[in-house]
C-alpha cells in the first residue's frame, strides 16, 4: 500500500502524495522533484516488525538498509519508529547518527571497508560490524586493539544461492563479491573468537534484492541454521543471525512478491526453537512505494515515422533505475486526461542513448507543461542521483498529512561549481 492517490480539488481529481497535491510541490519546489509519503514509510516499517513479532521472533533488529534512501528526514522518520540502519560506509553511518539513529542499532556491511572507516564506526559504538573477507578480519583486530576495544562483528556467509530481480543485484551466488564459503565461516568464526580486538556476536547473509519468491530464501536461511548450529556445537557463542534483506516490492509490471506475513511464517517455522535475536535489513520494501519523482514534460517529438519522443525534464542522471537495471517505472499524469493511449518513448535531456527511462509506452496523450509521476521511485532514486551533464541534484520533499518539507534543497549553480578550486598554474 502507498499513500499516493488522487484527490479531489477546485480543478477536478489530482495525484497527491497524502493530503497534498504533487502539483503544489511542482509549484512551489521546481520540478524534478522527488516526494515521500511519511504514512507509506510508516507503514511498511510497521507491518513488517509486526509480522517478524507475530512470527515469534521477538526483539528482532530492523536495520533500514540506508543505500536505497538516505537522506536524513527518511531515517529520521524511521528512526523515531525503533528502526536501526544498514551502513556500507562512513558517510553512511553519520547520515545514521545524525537521524537520531543509536549506534547500537548499527550494522556496518559491505565490502572493503577502510581503515579509516572501520575506526569511526568502533569509535562510534556501532552494534557490529559484518566482515566479509579473512583480510578485513584482521583489519578490524588490528584498528579496534590500536584503538583499545574489542569489536563486535558478524561473520558474513556467501550461502551460494541464487536469487534477486537481475544480475547486478544478486548477491548470493558464489561468484559474487561479498562474504566467505561456510567452511570458512566456521574457521573464521573461531580464529575471531581468540583475537583480543574482536568478540564475535553473529553470522550474517544477504542473497539479493527485489526478490519475488521465498524458496531461494528459505534455501539460504536453512543453510544458515545449520551453521550457528555447528558453530554452537564446537563451544562457541553466537548470539545474532542477521539475515539481510532482499524482499521484493509490487512494481507495477512485476511479480507480486510475497507479503510481510508469509515471509515472516517462513522465517518463523526455519528457525523455530533457535535462541538467537534476528536482524534484518529491508531497504526497498519500505521506501519503494514511498516515494515518486515528478517531472514536466519538455515537449513531443514526433518522428515522420510515427515514433513519438515525450521529452522529459528528469534524466538518467536523476532516476537510473532504467539505464542501469533495465527497471520499470509506472508513469502516471498527475491530473488524468482523456483520450485513447499514445505510444512514446520517454526520454530525458543527458546527452546518451542511454537517457531512455521506457519505449513504446501506451499513456494518455500528454503536452509541453504537462506534469507526471513516475512511481515506486523512493528506493535507489534520490540516493543513486548525480551531477552528470553538470545537472544539478533533485530536491527532495517530506509529506506528513497535509504539510510538506524540502529535506534537500535543490543546490543552485553557484553550489555545484563553488565546490572546485582551479590548479595553481591555471
Amino acid at each position: 500500500m502507498n499513500h499516493f492517490e488522487l484527490l479531489d480539488g477546485p480543478g477536478g481529481a489530482e495525484l497527491a502524495c497524502e493530503d497534498v497535491p504533487l502539483a503544489r510541490i511542482a509549484e512551489a519546489v521546481g520540478t524534478p522533484v522527488y516526494v515521500y509519503s511519511s504514512a507509506t514509510l510508516e507503514r511498511h516499517y510497521t507491518v513488517l516488525r509486526d509480522a517478524l513479532v507475530g512470527a515469534g521472533l521477538k526483539d528482532p533488529l530492523i536495520a533500514f538498509a540506508v543505500k536505497a534512501s538516505s537522506n536524513v528526514a527518511v531515517l529520521r522518520t524511521l528512526a523515531r519508529l525503533g528502526a536501526g540502519a544498514d551502513v556500507v560506509s562512513e558517510g553512511e553511518v553519520r547520515r545514521a547518527l545524525a537521524a537520531g539513529v543509536p549506534p547500537e542499532r548499527i550494522v556496518f556491511s559491505g565490502v572493503g571497508k577502510t581503515e579509516a572507516e572501520i575506526a569511526f564506526a568502533l569509535e562510534a559504538g556501532v552494534a557490529e560490524i559484518n566482515v566479509e573477507a579473512e583480510p578485513e578480519l584482521h583489519l578490524v583486530n588490528r584498528v579496534a586493539q590500536r584503538l583499545g576495544r574489542r569489536a563486535a562483528v558478524a561473520i558474513r556467509v556467501n550461502p551460494d544461492v541464487e536469487a534477486g530481480g537481475h544480475a547486478k543485484i544478486s548477491t548470493g551466488k558464489s561468484e559474487n563479491k561479498f562474504g566467505v564459503s561456510f567452511s570458512e565461516a566456521e574457521r573464521l568464526y573461531a580464529n575471531a573468537a581468540n583475537m583480543a580486538g574482536v568478540r564475535p556476536v553473529g553470522v550474517a547473509c544477504h542473497i539479493g534484492s527485489q526478490i519475488t519468491d521465498l524458496a531461494p530464501m528459505e534455501q539460504a536461511f536453512g543453510k544458515m541454521r545449520g551453521l550457528v548450529e555447528r558453530i554452537r556445537a564446537e563451544g562457541l557463542t553466537i548470539e545474532r543471525l542477521d539475515l539481510g534483506g532482499g524482499l521484493g516490492v509490487p512494481y507495477f509490471n512485476q511479480p507480486i512478491p510475497p507479503s510481510p506475513d508469509d515471509y515472516a511464517a517462513m522465517i518463523g517455522r526455519v528457525m523455530q526453537g533457535l535462541d538467537v535475536q534476528f536482524a534484518f535489513e529491508p531497504g526497498r520494501m519500505i521506501a519503494a512505494n514511498a516515494g515518486v519523482l515528478v517531472a514536466r514534460v519538455i515537449h513531443v517529438h514526433e518522428r515522420p515515422e510515427g515514433r513519438r519522443f515525450l521529452v522529459i525534464d528528469a534524466a538518467m542522471n536523476d532516476l537510473l533505475r532504467p539505464a542501469m537495471y533495465d527497471a520499470y517505472h509506472d508513469i502516471r499524469p498527475l491530473r488524468p486526461r482523456t483520450g485513447e493511449p499514445v505510444a512514446y518513448d520517454v526520454v530525458g535531456p543527458i546527452c546518451e542513448t542511454g537517457d531512455t527511462f521506457t519505449r513504446d509506452r501506451l499513456l494518455p496523450p500528454l503536452e509541453a507543461g504537462d506534469l507526471v509521476a513516475f512511481m515506486s521511485a523512493g528506493a535507489y532514486g534520490a540516493a543513486m542521483s548525480s551531477e552528470y551533464n553538470s545537472r544539478l541534484l533533485v530536491p527532495e520533499v517530506l509529506v506528513k498529512g497535509a504539510e510538506f518539507a524540502v529535506v534537500r534543497p535543490r543546490p543552485t549553480y553557484a553550489d555545484m561549481l563553488d565546490r572546485e578550486r582551479p590548479a595553481p598554474w591555471l
